[in-house]
């Protein structure tokens, strides 16, 4: 028996990345699993974001697990299609829902970008996680998890007016992460006397293919026309304290884990800061 069995979980941006890793993590430990994902790309995001076959695979990595998955294409900024999509989707599960783990995000960087990219960022980021939350509210009862992901790059802007050539997508990303983090504590108190717990958790670069992606790497080395990963490498280090390029999408998944499970069911309103020592870094 696992930690979270019979549990039912809803992950966004679950076709892979950070979304992939936690719902594998999460099925490991018994828990039935909705998958949303967007599945095609954002005109302003210059990397690509998951496909159809990605969430299929994604899917399929849960059953292997012996538990249940419904995988479906959404896009969180569309309140009533997220509505909807959760409204079906839960049908499998009898309208249960325990855990909320909203991932789904894009980073646009580039200081070429319109403030489209500074908008779509935003929507994505901030809008997605508040219509993922408020369309899954009337399923949760006392001991569900709301988990959202925030992000250190967001808190390291809000107190760095020179956070770096991010250009308008970076500064919306940064903003809509900066914003995440407040709705948690806020969402936090209001859920609180239901016994419902919102907490947020904060990576540092994670090795994902955001992070992998070539407008990653040359706002980390924009001393290069074209850099490559190779070289970004050199720098990705210097956003830790900890001598680390980045973390894995699975240390990520295992605080995932504490926050959806019983472990945590007196924990509400806190960050979680998977950082590698980041934020002592540039708190210094």
């Amino acid at each position: 028996m696992g930690k979270l069995q019979g549990k039912v979980v809803l992950i966004t941006g679950g076709a892979r990345g950070q979304g992939r890793s936690h719902a594998i993590r999460l099925a490991e430990e018994g828990a039935d699993i909705v998958l949303f994902d967007i599945c095609r790309d954002i005109e302003t995001n210059d990397y690509p974001l998951a496909t159809s076959h990605d969430l299929e695979d994604a899917k399929l990595e849960v059953e292997k697990y012996g538990r249940r998955a419904v995988a479906v294409e959404v896009d969180v900024r569309d309140r009533a299609a997220v509505n909807a999509a959760l409204a079906s989707a839960l049908e499998e599960f009898d309208g249960a829902l325990d855990v909320v783990v909203a991932n789904a995000g894009i980073c646009p960087l580039g200081t070429d970008k319109s403030v489209s990219a500074f908008a779509d960022a935003f929507d994505v980021d901030f809008v997605g996680v508040v219509n993922t939350v408020h369309a899954a509210l009337p399923y949760l009862k006392p001991g569900a998890s709301v988990i959202n992901t925030g992000s250190i790059a967001g808190l390291i802007a809000a107190t760095n007016a020179d956070a770096g050539p991010m250009g308008p997508g970076g500064a919306g990303y940064s903003f809509a992460k900066q914003l995440v983090d407040r709705y948690t504590m806020q969402l936090a108190a209001q859920l609180a006397p239901q016994s419902i717990r919102v907490n947020v958790i904060h990576p540092t670069n994670c090795n994902t293919p955001m992070l992998n992606s070539d407008p990653m790497y040359r706002m980390f080395r924009p001393d290069l026309d074209s850099p490559t990963r190779d070289d970004a490498l050199v720098a990705f280090p210097a956003m830790q304290a900890m001598p680390v390029p980045y973390v894995e999408p699975e240390d990520i998944s295992s605080v995932v884990c504490f926050l959806a499970s019983d472990e945590s069911r007196y924990i509400t309103g806190s960050q979680f800061k998977v950082d590698a020592g980041a934020m002592l870094k540039h708190a210094l």
